[in-house]
């Protein structure tokens, strides 16, 4: 009998044992898993990236606050980031949830930019960036969601000093020596061939070089080769028309795309020229999963403040998947105030009522819902992403007429507005646009 009951005993702690142990590894299977073998190849002329030997073409999205559980469920299989800490999340944190859903990051690192007083010629402050940084890569390298390391964002954005390639190969070297697993990149706003050629020749030890363009990204793979850039790239910004890139009013304010415009441009763009590239181009990360303010809340973003989807959602869908989503978002057909549109140098007087008149469908049939709001025009105006602060809204007067039809009485104080529209489906989708306007006093009615 006592033999029987160690027998037992021996039985019940194998049995413990071995789900602890299970247990243990769920819990740290990023430690158990260890690092993704991350490779560029060219064959055939054709540069493929591979993870663990398998080919990974990047469908990626810019994701720094925005949903990564949606990116899984769209079919997306990688993001980017633009640091290691966000403020929010710690980059470990961010890593772990997209293993969680089979996601793949570029994990961007902060670089120290000229534009915000960083002097490349301080030898010191370069060496302790170095160390900086050498730390952040250690923490991380053997996290099995880790792509890609993408070192600094837009370096080249106004700056005269080209050291910082220097300073860049050296944290690619770095990198190299410390994590052999990850390819290395930087990230250029735009193409030149000044930067591509000062990069070939103070960064040679980048593994794969980064573009960020927007309305002219149809261009870009022929200016690559025209720019003598013969190794792989990546897009890690396209998206909306920028707003240096838009027609302005006359009191000089940029006009922003309607959400139907972008997400038609979205398509268009990509099939143009990410998809059209099969030699060079490893994939790209549209931009941005998320919402951001920049020039205005609705600018950036695919999705809007409170997490609904905007048409452009459904578009990367299709483009990543060849099929559109089951249910889609709805449709801008036209946005007027007064009987004009956005184009038209809207000049309105104080205190006066008039008419906004949004005109939407949906594909599916959707019942639509409307609202609207006034912004002031944004004065905390920023480049190269840094953050801004949203635009004060404007108390006011309205009434609806029918659906999607308002009347209302603009602001009694002169300057710069926008009224915006928001159409909803109730299935967490909306289309969106925005009209600029300017109050004056002394408009005739």
């Amino acid at each position: 009998m006592k033999k029987k009951h160690s027998v037992i005993l021996a039985l019940i702690v194998l049995v413990f044992s071995t789900a602890y142990m299970s247990f243990k590894d769920n819990m740290n299977n990023k430690t158990t898993e260890g690092p993704a073998r991350v490779t560029i190849d060219k064959s055939n002329g054709q540069y493929v990236l591979s993870v663990n030997d398998q080919p990974f073409y990047i469908n990626g999205a810019g994701l720094e606050f925005g949903n990564i559980a949606a990116l899984a469920k769209h079919k997306g299989n990688s993001f980017r980031t633009w640091r290691t800490d966000n403020g929010q999340n710690t980059a470990l944190e961010i890593l772990d949830e997209a293993h969680k859903y089979g996601l793949m990051v570029t994990m961007g690192i902060e670089v120290a930019r000229e534009r915000h007083g960083f002097d490349y010629n301080d030898q010191k402050a370069v060496t302790a960036q170095l160390e900086r940084i050498k730390e952040e890569v250690i923490a991380l390298k053997d996290h099995p969601a880790l792509l890609i390391w993408a070192i600094g964002n837009e370096l080249n954005l106004r700056y005269t000093n080209p050291k910082v390639w220097d300073a860049v190969n050296d944290i690619s070297q770095m990198i190299h020596k410390v994590d052999p697993n990850h390819p290395t990149t930087t990230t250029l706003a735009g193409i030149s061939r000044r930067e591509v050629q000062e990069i070939k020749e103070r960064a040679p030890d980048l593994d794969i070089l980064s573009f960020q363009v927007y309305g002219k990204i149809e261009q870009l793979p022929k200016q690559a080769r025209d720019y003598g850039w013969e190794g792989p790239y990546m897009v890690t910004e396209w998206g909306a028309t920028g707003h240096w890139e838009v027609p302005k009013t006359s009191w000089g304010v940029p006009i922003e795309e309607n959400s139907s415009v972008k997400a038609k441009n979205y398509l268009k763009r990509y099939q143009n020229s990410i998809q059209k590239d099969t030699t060079q181009c490893i994939g790209s990360y549209v931009f941005l999963w998320g919402q951001k303010q920049e020039r205005t809340p609705t600018w950036y973003g695919i999705f809007t403040e409170d997490g609904s989807a905007t048409e452009s959602v459904d578009v990367m869908e299709y483009l990543w998947t060849g099929n559109w989503p089951q249910n889609r978002s709805p449709i801008i057909e036209s946005f007027q105030l007064n009987n004009k549109d956005a184009y038209s140098n809207i000049k309105l007087a104080a205190n006066q009522s008039y008419q906004a008149e949004v005109k939407s469908s949906d594909p599916d049939g959707d019942k639509l819902t409307y609202s609207f709001e006034i912004l002031h025009e944004s004065t905390d105006l920023k480049d190269g992403g840094d953050l801004e602060n949203r635009p004060q809204t404007v108390q006011w007067n309205r009434k609806e007429l029918k659906e999607g039809i308002i009347e209302f009485s603009v602001p009694d104080t002169n300057g710069a507005y926008r009224i915006f529209a928001y159409v909803h489906d109730g299935n967490e989708h909306v289309a969106t646009a925005n009209i600029p306007f300017f109050v004056n006093n002394n408009v005739k009615q």
